[in-house]
């Protein structure tokens, strides 16, 4: 398999600090593919003529919404952290699993919140998608499900680059955006709502799961119900990261040792890492 570019990176420090290269050398190849990563990024979800993501993002969102104010919109955006934890505190019981899929299903601020981070504009972590999709070039995997999948940017750049997407997600709302982001772009998916319906047996060669562990009321359930779903031999890829985060009380799991241990008594093992971007790991499906 060809290296991937968090492993680039690492190795190019690693000339850095046998003086083969300066920092200075090493910052611009990162730039130059981080931006790599950033451009195949915005290409796949750009809305209709916009060139920038913040402006791509505010049009999109007000065409759906059907509201004029760009403004208020920007100002939802740059306030949604704040509400989606207003929203948690006052209205969810974190051990109760319906309580915490009815506030993913009900929030308004969730849908601002996740097209913002999208932008790229504080945080370049959704740019793993585009790592997730390298892998799956580079290991011939053609079926794919995005789990949690969220506004379904990721499954935007999955079927824009060929890839057979399944985007599922406990969240109606959330679901009805994507079909109609995915319509408007004349891209075509399947939409699973989990709250309505199971994965399918053996369907998919790659489950991507970014950033949605650490949401999970019974996360080794879910670990098992998402082995169910994937072919032998199949790539689970996710971040399994969580830290108590005062701004983000939605973020229920920190200690992922269980989870991991429940990929392990399922055959699963870990067969790439990243060590130096974001810190996604890969996990394969025993045969």
């Amino acid at each position: 398999m060809l290296r991937l570019v968090p492993d680039r990176l690492k190795d190019s420090w690693k000339s850095v600090e046998r003086n083969e290269i300066t920092s200075l050398e090493f910052q611009e190849e990162q730039d130059f593919l981080v931006g790599q990563y950033r451009k195949r990024w915005t290409e796949a979800i750009l809305f209709r003529d916009h060139r920038d993501l913040k402006s791509s993002v505010l049009a999109e969102l007000a065409e759906y919404l059907a509201m004029d104010d760009l403004n208020e919109i920007r100002n939802r955006c740059m306030q949604a952290l704040s509400h989606v934890k207003t929203e948690w505190e006052a209205h969810v019981d974190r051990g109760d699993r319906g309580s915490v899929e009815r506030f993913y299903d009900e929030s308004k601020a969730m849908l601002y919140e996740l097209m913002w981070w999208h932008t790229l504009a504080d945080d370049t972590s959704p740019l793993a998608y585009v790592t997730a999709l390298e892998f799956a070039r580079q290991t011939a995997c053609r079926s794919c499900l995005d789990f949690g999948a969220g506004v379904g940017s990721g499954g935007l750049l999955f079927a824009a680059n060929g890839l057979d997407v399944t985007l599922a997600d406990i969240s109606s709302s959330m679901l009805h955006f994507c079909r109609w982001r995915f319509q408007a772009r004349g891209l075509g998916a399947r939409f699973l709502d989990l709250k309505e319906e199971g994965f399918p047996r053996e369907a998919y060669d790659m489950v991507a799961a970014m950033d949605v562990f650490e949401h999970l009321v019974d996360a080794e359930g879910t670990a098992r119900d998402i082995s169910r779903a994937m072919k032998r031999g199949g790539y689970l890829f996710g971040r399994f990261h969580g830290e108590v985060d005062e701004d983000r009380p939605h973020h229920i799991v920190q200690d992922f040792g269980p989870t991991m241990n429940c990929l392990k008594s399922m055959g699963f093992a870990e067969v790439w890492r990243d060590e130096w971007l974001w810190g996604h790991q890969v996990f394969q499906k025993g045969y």
